[in-house]
C-alpha cells in the first residue's frame, strides 16, 4: 500500500526525504551501492597493471559485466518472491569472496583464463541495491506525485556514486596499490550490503503478500516496452564502459594517469547535476518525449568524444555527455513503472540495471581492443555507436512504451485526479 504523502505542495526532495522510513533504507543503501561504480574500473586498473594490456583488462571486466547482466534479473525475481534480505545476505558473501579471489589470482600472475573464472561469480553476485531501493520507493509512493521525484533522486544518487566510486578506486589504485581499489570495493560491499539487508521494515511485499495483489504475476521481460528500454539502457552502458576504458588509456597515453579519475568524475558530475535538475523541475512534457529528446542529445554529444585531444576539451565534452545521461535514465525508470505490475518491479529494475552492465561489458572489451591497437581516441567511438543504435531502436519502437493502463495520480486539488502524460 502506498504511503500517505502531502500532495497539496509541489513535490520536492525535501518532501520526499520526509517520507516515513525513507532514511532507514537510503543511508545504508547509499553505502552498499558505492562498490558498483568501483568494480569495473578496479578490475581494469589491476589487470592492466599485471598484464600490461588494456584489451585483457577490458575482457576480464567484461566477463564481470556479462555475468552480472545475466544474473541480476534472476536476483530480482528471487527478491520479488522471497524478499530482498534473503537474496542480499548470501549475495554479499559470495561477492566478497569472489573479488578477493580475483585479486589474489591477478597478483599471483595467474593465467588469463583463471581471472575469467573468478570474474564470473564476482559479477553474478553484485548486490542489486539500486533496484532494491527503487522497489522500496515504489512500494511506498505508488500512485503519488512523488514517484517521479523519487526516480530523479535515485538517478542523482547513482550518479553521485559514479562520481565518487571511480575517483576513489583510481586514487587507491594509483596512490596506494593496484589492488587497493578492488579490496575497498569488496569491503564496502560486505559492510554496506549487510546493513541494508538489516532494514527489514521497509522491504516491499513479497511471497504470499505479493500474491495477494489484484494484479496477475508476469515476467517483466514479457512486456515489449521493457525490452525496448533494455536496448536503450544497453546504449547507456556503452557510454559508461567506453568512457572508463578510453579515459584510462587516454590519460596514460599523454603521461598523466592521475587525471583519469578527475575526468571521469567531471563526466559523472554532469550526470548528477542533470539528475538534480530533473527532479526539481515540474515537467509539462511526458516522459517518453523527454526520453527521446534526451537520448538524441546524448547521441550527438557522444559523437564528438573521439575528436578530443586535450584534457580540457575532453573534460568539457564529458561534462556535456553526462548532462544527457540522467534524463535518459530517469525517464526510462519512470516509463517502466507504467508498463509492469507491482509483482515484477524489482525484476524490471534489475533488467535495466543488468542492461547497463551488459552494455558496459561490451564497451570495455571493444574499447580496450581499440585502445591497444588503434590508440586511445578510437575507443571513444564505442559510446557513439552504442547510443546511435539504441536511439534508432527507440524511435522505431516508441509505440511500445505506452503504459499498460492509464496511470493516474492525485493532483493539488483535493480529490482531483489527472492522467499522467506519456508522450
Amino acid at each position: 500500500m502506498a504511503s500517505t504523502v502531502d500532495t497539496e505542495k509541489r513535490p520536492g526532495y525535501g518532501q520526499l526525504l520526509r517520507t516515513p522510513g525513507a532514511l532507514s533504507f537510503l543511508l545504508p543503501g547509499f553505502a552498499a551501492r558505492q562498490p558498483f561504480a568501483m568494480l569495473t574500473i578496479g578490475i581494469v586498473l589491476l589487470v592492466q597493471h599485471t598484464t600490461g594490456s588494456f584489451g585483457s583488462a577490458g575482457a576480464v571486466a567484461a566477463a564481470t559485466g556479462v555475468s552480472m547482466a545475466l544474473f541480476a534479473p534472476q536476483s530480482g525475481k528471487l527478491a520479488d518472491r522471497f524478499g530482498q534480505r534473503a537474496v542480499l545476505l548470501p549475495g554479499v558473501l559470495v561477492h566478497t569472496a569472489s573479488v578477493s579471489l580475483l585479486v589474489v589470482l591477478a597478483l599471483g600472475d595467474a593465467p588469463l583464463w583463471a581471472l575469467f573464472l573468478a570474474a564470473v561469480p564476482a559479477g553474478a553476485s553484485v548486490p542489486q541495491v539500486g533496484p532494491m531501493v527503487r522497489a522500496r520507493w515504489a512500494a511506498k509512493l505508488d500512485g503519488t506525485p512523488l514517484m517521479p521525484t523519487a526516480a530523479a533522486f535515485e538517478s542523482v544518487t547513482d550518479e553521485f556514486t559514479f562520481v565518487v566510486g571511480p575517483v576513489l578506486a583510481t586514487a587507491l589504485c594509483t596512490g596506494i596499490h593496484p589492488a587497493a581499489g578492488l579490496i575497498a570495493e569488496a569491503g564496502l560491499t560486505l559492510v554496506g550490503g549487510l546493513f541494508f539487508a538489516a532494514q527489514r521494515a521497509t522491504q516491499p511485499p513479497f511471497g504470499a503478500a505479493a500474491a495477494a495483489s489484484t494484479e496477475p504475476h508476469r515476467s517483466a521481460l514479457s512486456v515489449p516496452g521493457v525490452r525496448v528500454l533494455i536496448v536503450a539502457f544497453l546504449g547507456i552502458g556503452a557510454v559508461f564502459g567506453g568512457m572508463q576504458v578510453s579515459l584510462t588509456a587516454f590519460t596514460e597515453e599523454i603521461g598523466n594517469p592521475g587525471a583519469n579519475g578527475l575526468l571521469y568524475g567531471v563526466f559523472a558530475a554532469g550526470n548528477m547535476l542533470a539528475g538534480i535538475a530533473m527532479g526539481a523541475v515540474a515537467w509539462k512534457s511526458g516522459p517518453l518525449r523527454r526520453l527521446l529528446v534526451g537520448y538524441t542529445g546524448l547521441t550527438v554529444a557522444a559523437s564528438l568524444l573521439w575528436t578530443a585531444h586535450s584534457v580540457l576539451l575532453l573534460g568539457a565534452l564529458g561534462l556535456v555527455v553526462g548532462l544527457f545521461i540522467a534524463p535518459a535514465l530517469i525517464t526510462g525508470y519512470t516509463i517502466v513503472e507504467t508498463l509492469i505490475p507491482a509483482s515484477a518491479r524489482t525484476e524490471a529494475f534489475t533488467w535495466l540495471t543488468g542492461a547497463v552492465a551488459l552494455g558496459q561489458a561490451a564497451a570495455v572489451t571493444v574499447a580496450g581492443r581499440l585502445a591497444d591497437t588503434q590508440g586511445a581516441s578510437t575507443g571513444f567511438l564505442v559510446p557513439l555507436v552504442g547510443t546511435a543504435l539504441a536511439l534508432i531502436t527507440l524511435l522505431a519502437l516508441r509505440s511500445r512504451l505506452k503504459p499498460r493502463e492509464t496511470s493516474r495520480v492525485t493532483a493539488r486539488g483535493v480529490g482531483h485526479r489527472v492522467p499522467v502524460a506519456v508522450d
